[in-house]
């Protein structure tokens, strides 16, 4: 008669194994972010108008980009059919007042080109409303519409942001993920964001 043995971990080991995957994987989220914010390519970007408040995390400010809304003047290449789930790429150039603005984009992957950034929106259903073919403008997020500020201090920058007078610098890895940088009143950094 054979007796087989079987392995059993500790709860002691197992509970740090547990702990070291944890750290591993918190370790990595906020690596990648510094990672963008130390490496990636810096952009200025004009927010428009548009006082939300987070429980967990506090006051944030909602931005909302001129690079939000995408002329469909603008796309080129192969159109994506109706409810299909997808991500555009949108190619920023600088403009002569120094905020950048999209100039083309596509429902694929865009070459680089010298003197422009390509950001990569999030996911969304692409949907032509019954019109067929592309509609006028796409609404787009690229992951960059919220900012937390310390309680009390959102409603002054969103008022600044309906004023116009609130603008992002933000910084672009090479696969088109931005983080944002740096908050500007009227010209003048009020918020940096720091790499940890």
């Amino acid at each position: 008669m054979t007796r087989t043995r079987s392995f059993r971990l500790s709860p002691l080991v197992a509970a740090l194994i547990v702990a070291v995957l944890q750290t591993a994987v918190l370790g990595y989220m906020v690596e990648s972010r510094a990672s963008i914010l130390r490496n990636g390519a810096d952009i200025r970007l004009k927010t428009s108008p548009v006082d939300p408040r987070d429980l967990l995390r506090g006051d944030y400010v909602i931005l909302i980009y001129e690079i939000s809304t995408i002329p469909a003047s603008i796309v080129t290449g192969d159109i994506p059919s109706d409810g299909t789930r997808t991500r555009l790429s949108v190619r920023q150039k600088p403009d002569t007042d120094g905020l950048w603005k999209a100039t083309e984009a596509r429902f694929a992957e865009m070459a680089p080109e010298e003197g422009s950034v390509i950001l990569r929106t999030l996911p969304f259903v692409f949907n032509t409303y019954g019109a067929g073919g592309m509609p006028d403008e796409l609404f787009v997020q690229y992951g960059i519409e919220r900012y937390y500020v310390p309680e009390g201090e959102g409603r002054a920058l969103e008022n600044a942001r309906n004023a116009q007078e609130l603008d992002v610098e933000a910084r672009v890895s090479s696969d088109g993920t931005p983080q944002i940088a740096r908050l500007l009143l009227r010209g003048e950094p009020v918020y940096d964001e720091p790499l940890y």
